[in-house]
């Protein structure tokens, strides 16, 4: 009788934990920014001021968001993208993030843009423990979870980027005497350390000039010419697309040919190369991570084709030559993927739960051999680069993906 009645609490106790369970399972946790009819993601950009090229990375993401939304949505809710202008300035960042965190009560911050603006705005994400997600900027501080762990960075870090051109100077270029033009911020100088990393012990002496600009500047044109009278052969361009831009038809015009290397942040073909002048870009070399839209190479690529079909639908009339677009669409991709993974949990640590927890994912868009991996400890969501050289109107992939253990 004993047993019979102990096997009828066993089985009672068995029914009440189940039930427990699958209300602990049903049970749905917000934070600030979501409900089950929405959550909010908040972001700002440069829609003005030196920066403005980068503008269109807001559109696209924009756009992404209506897609998903007219899909359905993330787990049924409707994703509501609040983006504001910060015109590239630090001050107005933390005047609109402010806005964003404290008023719109978002969610999280996705992918805003520029090293200065991003770190003006790190301290108080973090006081916040409010996720500043995949942040638009590849400075190398972005990777730190020990000091700042919720803020993430999402492309390929500057620093590494930098050792990577700095070998193959070395590897390809005899007698190298470096001329380097460089924005005089935290961007410009993460660039910088890893560069001269990457010389070793005589960059000092392989160095032959570096010259500075404000983004307030009207032109880089007198930089230029002191880089060429410093008897540079070759010109690592560290500039946002307007300058670099800038950069590349003066020193065609002063008839200097240097070897010339730029970061992968101003590879824009529209927006940097061709305003520069095709004839004037030949041969220069730069980092990729993402497929450009004008290589001819990815014409019957899937991946390439849904992205003009998804961009002939939701942003007809955009230039589909301007890689800033396949930029937007890979990072939005990669964000849909984080809050489909927090399910019914959509807390500000279940965001940086799952974002640092993505093995080795195939986002569309990332060159082969590119995938997605973090963890608790690994903020670098991409570490792999392929190096490219401009040619006739597009870049040329050469060489194998790199990494930062690679280079």
């Amino acid at each position: 009788m004993t047993t019979s009645r102990r096997g009828f609490l066993g089985a009672a106790s068995a029914v009440a934990l189940l039930a427990g369970s699958r209300s602990a399972f049903a049970e749905k946790k917000y934070d600030n920014g979501a409900s089950d009819g929405e959550i909010k993601l908040g972001h700002c950009g440069p829609y003005s001021g030196p920066a403005s090229a980068y503008g269109v990375i807001g559109k696209g993401i924009e756009a992404y968001w209506k897609s998903v939304n007219e899909a359905g949505g993330i787990n049924s809710r409707k994703v509501k993208f609040i983006t504001l202008d910060d015109g590239y300035t630090p001050s107005k960042t933390v005047e609109v993030v402010r806005q964003l965190v404290e008023q719109d009560k978002v969610l999280c911050l996705f992918n805003t843009l520029g090293t200065p603006s991003n770190t003006a705005i790190e301290k108080y994400m973090n006081q916040k423990k409010v996720p500043q997600l995949y942040v638009a900027t590849g400075a190398s501080k972005w990777g730190k979870p020990k000091e700042f762990p919720w803020t993430m960075g999402y492309q390929p870090d500057y620093h590494t980027e930098a050792v990577i051109y700095a070998k193959h100077i070395l590897a390809n270029v005899k007698d190298p005497k470096v001329g380097i033009l460089m924005q005089n911020d935290d961007f410009g100088k993460d660039y910088l350390e890893g560069f001269k990393e990457g010389l070793g012990k005589d960059a000092d002496r392989l160095i032959a000039k570096l010259v500075t600009y404000e983004v307030t500047d009207p032109t880089v044109e007198s930089q230029i010419i002191q880089l060429k009278d410093a008897g540079a052969n070759v010109f690592f361009n560290i500039a946002t697309p307007k300058f670099a831009a800038q950069a590349i038809r003066k020193a065609a015009e002063i008839d200097w040919k240097p070897a010339q290397y730029m970061t992968n942040v101003s590879a824009s073909v529209s927006s940097v190369l061709k305003p520069a002048g095709f004839e004037n870009a030949q041969g220069i070399v730069t980092a990729a991570y993402l497929k450009d839209p004008t290589d001819k190479r990815w014409d019957d690529d899937a991946e390439m084709k849904a992205w003009r079909a998804w961009m002939d639908k939701w942003m007809p009339g955009a230039n589909q030559g301007d890689a800033n677009y396949v930029y937007a669409y890979s990072v939005s991709f990669l964000m849909e993927q984080t809050l489909k993974k927090c399910g019914d949990e959509l807390t500000h640590a279940n965001v940086m739960k799952q974002a640092a927890n993505f093995q080795k994912l195939r986002v569309p868009m990332l060159l082969s051999g590119i995938t997605v991996s973090t963890s608790p400890t690994d903020y670098y969501p991409i570490q792999s680069v392929q190096l490219q050289r401009f040619k006739g109107e597009t870049w040329d992939l050469f060489g194998e993906v790199m990494s930062a253990e690679g280079s």
